[in-house]
Parts: structure tokens; C-alpha cells; sequence
């Protein structure tokens, strides 16, 4: 088992809580096109945050318990930064989650 498996599902855990502190939880998934995108998080048809509950939370749960593999790399906070710029402090505690994120992503196992 890869050791960062545990802070990884914390980690998920901590962003779905985030998303929904800040109101950014929906309760009705987005159609099916839309989920459908080929671009990067969805850029075309999503809203970051519904990309993170609707696609990446879902997949990397799923990743997690499986045991699947992991992906080699994640950037996800450059994303966020960029998408939330004008949310200022409101997303910091966000922020640090996706950032640790992608930190244990990129730290090899």
C-alpha cells in the first residue's frame, strides 16, 4: 500500500469540507455534457469548484480505494489561484488543502 494513501483520502476530505463551508457544494450534479469536457478541469463547461466535487473528488475517492495508482503528478492549486483570484483570504484554508494535495501527489512513494 502507498504510505500516502491516508493523508491523501484526509486531504479529500478536507477540500469537500472546504467547498462546503464556503457554499460551493451542489446538490444537483451538472449534466452529463458538461461533465463530459475533454479540456482541463473542465475549463469549457465547469466551474472549478463543481470540477472538484463532480469529477476529481469522485475519481480520486475511487483511486484511493481501489488501490489503483496514483497519478505521477497534480497542479491543482495554480488552477485554483488563477480561477479564485478575486475570492481573496475567503479560500486560503482551500487553498492550503489543494496545495498539500498536490504536494503528496508529487512526493514520490
Amino acid at each position: 500500500m502507498d504510505a500516502r494513501l491516508p493523508a491523501l483520502a484526509d486531504q479529500l476530505l478536507l477540500i469537500e469540507r472546504e467547498l462546503r463551508l464556503l457554499g460551493w457544494w451542489g446538490s444537483v450534479m451538472p449534466a452529463e455534457e458538461r461533465l463530459a469536457s475533454q479540456e482541463p478541469f473542465c475549463v469549457d463547461s465547469l466551474a472549478l469548484e463543481e470540477w472538484l466535487q463532480w469529477i476529481f473528488l469522485p475519481r480520486m475517492k475511487a483511486i484511493i480505494e481501489q488501490g489503483a495508482g496514483l497519478p505521477g503528478a497534480c497542479a491543482i492549486r495554480p488552477m485554483a489561484e488563477q480561477s479564485w483570484r478575486a475570492e481573496g483570504t475567503r479560500v486560503a484554508a482551500l487553498l492550503a488543502s489543494l496545495a498539500e494535495f498536490d504536494r503528496l501527489i508529487n512526493t514520490a512513494a
